[in-house]
């Protein structure tokens, strides 16, 4: 299935049933007085989070989405039927947005969790609640109200704890193949990942985590440049990043500095919080490195780099120090509070 991370969609809610403005006549019931019913409710929109979905893809190509008025009311004080809700299924991790207003609607970040989207109008009133002892015949009645009607923008924000950072070809997909059982495309061109991929790291038999595996970033993506920063939104809920830097590149002209400073100032202008998020500097490809020279490499692109944080060498291709990092990676996710979820928003 083509995995599709955003949509835009219309949510119509259903009209509320008009009142009814009706008179009891029945033989042997002189005077009967007012029975009109009310008005049933309209269907509203809801969106529910659900674990077995994992794309968009459905509002792709379904973008309207209408609920059915409520039924009017009738006589013999008989109320309108209330017209059935209509319930979106969408990936956990969802979040929904006015597209119009930008508003945030609801953030759906847990299995079942349910927000409203539209509201369905109320039913009217019929006459039988207007009677009283000076208005015994009231023909007053009240129309349904009108459901909502909002355009609004879904992003999927993939569920990880992990995400992994880099130039195109800097070995991401290679290492989230060493270290899990995912299965991305490696290729010796860039941009092979052209979409999220998600690994569950297994440390134990009782522990493990979920790295994110986004495709590569090139300088001036804030400006479209490659394929841009439209998913970096994938690392917003991420506790930590693995910043892996290519240091034996194909092109002898490459510097890996000015390429891991490229990613820090594009992740920088992305957004704030991403870029204050922990973040781990992992120098790749070590096999291809000649062993004598290897530290002093090491040793320069760090001094060059000016990285004072925790970092590791590792050699994706064959495995080379990647037991160490998962096991650093548990210790540290184990020793993070995890972000308090969102409260669910019902009707």
């Amino acid at each position: 299935m083509k995995f599709i991370d955003e949509a835009n969609i219309e949510a119509h809610a259903g009209k509320g049933g008009d009142g009814s403005a009706s008179f009891r006549r029945e033989k042997f019931v002189p005077r009967g007085g007012p029975d009109g019913g009310d008005g049933g409710r309209g269907g509203s929109i809801f969106a529910r989070a659900d674990r077995n979905i994992n794309t968009l893809v459905d509002y792709r190509f379904q973008r309207i989405h209408r609920a059915k008025g409520g039924e009017n009311g009738r006589g013999a004080d008989c109320n309108g039927r209330s017209a059935e809700d209509v319930v979106l299924r969408v990936p956990v991790g969802t979040v929904v947005t006015d597209a119009e207003t930008g508003e945030a609607v609801a953030d759906l970040a847990s299995h079942d969790q349910v927000a409203l989207l539209a509201k369905g109008g109320a039913g009217g009133l019929g006459n039988l609640n207007f009677k009283s002892s000076t208005n015994r015949a009231p023909r007053q009645f009240t129309r349904g109200g009108d459901g909502e009607s909002r355009r609004l923008k879904f992003e999927l924000k993939v569920l990880a704890d992990v995400g992994l950072l880099g130039m195109p070809n800097a070995g991401k997909s290679t290492f989230i193949r060493a270290v899990s059982a995912a299965r991305p495309k490696v290729a010796d061109y860039p941009f092979t990942t052209l979409h999220p991929n998600l690994g569950v790291v297994r440390v134990d038999e009782n522990r493990s985590f979920v790295i994110a595996d986004i495709p590569g970033l090139i300088e001036g993506a804030a400006e479209g440049a490659g394929l841009g920063h439209q998913f970096l939104r994938h690392l917003a809920r991420t506790r930590l990043l693995l910043h892996i830097v290519d240091l034996a590149p194909f092109d002898p002209s490459t510097d890996p500095v000015a390429e891991a400073r490229a990613i820090v100032h594009e992740l920088e202008k992305y957004d704030q919080a991403l870029f204050d998020k922990p973040r781990w500097l992992v120098l790749n490809k070590m096999d291809l490195l000649d062993v004598d020279g290897r530290d002093e490499r090491v040793r320069r692109f760090i001094a060059d780099f000016g990285w004072q944080g925790k970092s590791f060498i590792i050699s994706a291709i064959d495995g080379g120090g990647c037991r160490e990092i998962t096991f650093a990676i548990m210790e540290h996710l184990q020793n993070t509070a995890v972000p308090a979820e969102p409260v669910a928003q019902d009707d």
